[in-house]
């Protein structure tokens, strides 16, 4: 007996409804069918987002530097940022990141120099602010940034998960749809779902040493 040895099962779009409706005891029949559960994909990848940091959405990126501009705008497809760094000479120098309130409470924001903190506005068209303000225009950020899940558009299409989510994939667009028509199984789809999620979430993490900092304070009498 002989193996495939193959290694490249993936589900398309369409797939991937199909079998959403077989777990719902349904069929996908009209073009309607079709719309409604690529509706309730893409609104189940916009709640992945809030879940928690999918590893396979994180990218790097490079923004060049003005010397006087404290302010960049980003794509809107940035969700978050994660480590930043300022790239001057050929040395790397970390940013610390800063809340709202942080930098509301900077007595000098016009202050200049190479930059050691940072402030992500998370609007719509999210934006970054560095602090102090940029003093040379051959500096670089450079920083690893969350970006958004990519649409389920066409069902001809592949989503944009590794292979190790598509369990979860098709168990969560399975949830959705029964919300929608198959009442009677919401909840064992639903729980199916959240074990789904659940490990494919803790195995989509980074193999490295746990190091803990302690944070020693002192009591001054």
């Amino acid at each position: 007996m002989t193996t495939s040895s193959s290694r490249d099962f993936n589900l398309d779009v369409a797939e991937a409804i199909e079998e959403a409706y077989e777990r719902c005891g349904l069929e996908m029949r009209t073009g309607y069918d079709a719309k409604t559960a690529r509706r309730s994909l893409n609104i189940m990848f916009s709640e992945w987002a809030n879940r928690g940091l999918n590893l396979w959405t994180v990218e790097q990126n490079t923004q060049a530097l003005t010397s006087g501009t404290a302010s960049y705008t980003f794509n809107a497809d940035h969700t978050d940022l994660l480590e930043v760094v300022i790239r001057r000479s050929g040395t790397d120098f970390s940013l610390s990141r800063m809340s709202r309130g942080d930098y509301l409470n900077l007595p000098n924001k016009d202050q200049s120099g190479r930059p050691s903190q940072y402030y992500f506005d998370r609007k719509i068209t999210p934006s970054v602010i560095l602090w102090p303000t940029p003093d040379s225009s051959s500096d670089s950020l450079i920083y690893y940034y969350v970006r958004r899940i990519q649409d389920a558009d066409t069902l001809q299409n592949t989503n944009d998960i590794p292979f190790r989510f598509l369990p979860c994939l098709v168990a969560g667009l399975a949830y959705y749809i029964s919300m929608k028509k198959a009442p009677d199984r919401i909840q064992i789809l639903k729980s199916v779902y959240e074990e789904e999620f659940q490990r494919a979430s803790d195995e989509d993490e980074d193999r490295v040493p746990l190091k803990l900092t302690p944070d020693i304070k002192y009591l001054r009498v």
